[in-house]
């Protein structure tokens, strides 16, 4: 059993276009056996870029996460911590607590972005 966190964009391939995903992330996602998190900095993240116009996303994204049966993951005290102790590998805001909640909560964080790796956190390739 895997536990994963879905980056951001991963969500958004998700309920759009999964193939746009690896085969390895669409059969680990759809695995029931596996638990999907996803965090309520992606719901931020997806609420800024929408009002930006640099993102479409539907705009029930958290009835969307249920009914796909992936977990909301809620930003705690501990994790706003840890995302600040990071090293400025990253400085995507967004991409760092979800980097500190992957570390926090023992998660693999499936991702395509290449920065990430550079953290000491488990990742597959979205």
């Amino acid at each position: 059993m895997l536990r994963l966190l879905l980056d951001t964009h991963v969500l958004v391939w998700c309920l759009s276009d999964a193939a746009r995903l690896t085969k390895a992330a669409r059969t680990a996602i759809a695995n029931p056996r596996n638990e999907v998190f996803v965090s309520a900095i992606t719901g931020w993240e997806v609420a800024v870029k929408k009002t930006k116009g640099a993102m479409t996303a539907p705009d029930n994204l958290s009835v969307l996460v249920e009914e796909r049966g992936f977990t909301h993951l809620p930003l705690t005290f501990h994790h706003a911590e840890e995302a600040g102790r990071l090293p400025m590998h990253h400085r995507d805001p967004f991409d760092r607590f979800l980097i500190a909640q992957a570390r926090a909560e023992r998660l693999t964080l499936i991702t395509s972005d290449r920065h990430i790796p550079r953290y000491d956190v488990a990742t597959m390739w979205a």
